[in-house]
């Protein structure tokens, strides 16, 4: 099937490059742009996006604001946000997976790396760029309202429905690894780690695995690294 990708940037340029880069693939076509959030969230039910490559720093209503609407959204529950920033590491960006996005993505990434992007997030996989460490965003995590044994009170309580096993899967998970890897590391099947994974999700009500990697930062099933 084709993915249908939403752009959503107050510069036309920018627009302008991604739609020849995205319409060049086969597998996937632009059906609209947006210069504001405003205009990201209507058109994005109109014209039955799949994908939504949101800027957050745009006019009247940001990117922000925006992914929080589509993501909260029962309408939109299959559409995923990925954010392209400038800033790759930073409050806005942690706000934005908070808030449903499934990662984010610098804008001076590769072609190939913005392509691979689209077809992870229509997938249901988190996007995480590779100058993002776990370390960093974590940093921005454990600035929120985790208590005084470093949780989240409401996370950390929902964690106790998941078995031991799907503990341990969502720690890989959010190491950043792969199904693949996660079966080569706990020495199952992916399609037994696809499992656990889609368990955790349902359990957890995470959208995908970037909700699922947020909360197990602030759940405190993973420490935030600060060296």
């Amino acid at each position: 099937m084709t993915i249908r990708v939403l752009l959503a940037d107050d510069q036309a340029l920018l627009r302008s490059a991604f739609r020849v880069l995205v319409d060049s693939e086969s597998d996937m076509e632009v059906v609209g742009e947006a210069s504001d959030g405003a205009e990201a969230v209507r058109l994005t039910g109109e014209r039955e996006a799949d994908v939504v490559l949101m800027d957050i720093r745009m006019p009247g209503t940001d990117g922000l604001a925006a992914t929080r609407l589509i993501c909260a959204d029962p309408a939109l529950a299959h559409v995923r946000v990925v954010i392209l920033t400038t800033f790759e590491v930073d409050d806005y960006v942690v706000q934005a997976l908070r808030a449903g996005a499934s990662g984010f993505l610098g804008k001076g990434s590769e072609p190939e790396e913005l392509l691979n992007a689209i077809r992870l997030a229509a997938g249901g996989e988190a996007l995480l760029s590779p100058t993002a460490t776990k370390g960093l965003i974590a940093r921005f995590l454990a600035q929120g309202d985790l208590g005084d044994d470093g949780r989240a009170p409401a996370r950390g309580e929902r964690l106790d429905a998941l078995t031991s096993r799907e503990r341990e899967v969502l720690v890989q998970v959010a190491g950043g690894h792969s199904n693949d890897e996660i079966a080569e590391r706990l020495e199952v099947s992916p399609l037994t780690v696809k499992t656990h994974v889609n368990r955790a999700m349902a359990k957890l009500g995470a959208r995908d695995r970037a909700q699922l990697v947020v909360i197990a930062y602030e759940s405190g099933l993973v420490r935030p690294r600060m060296d």
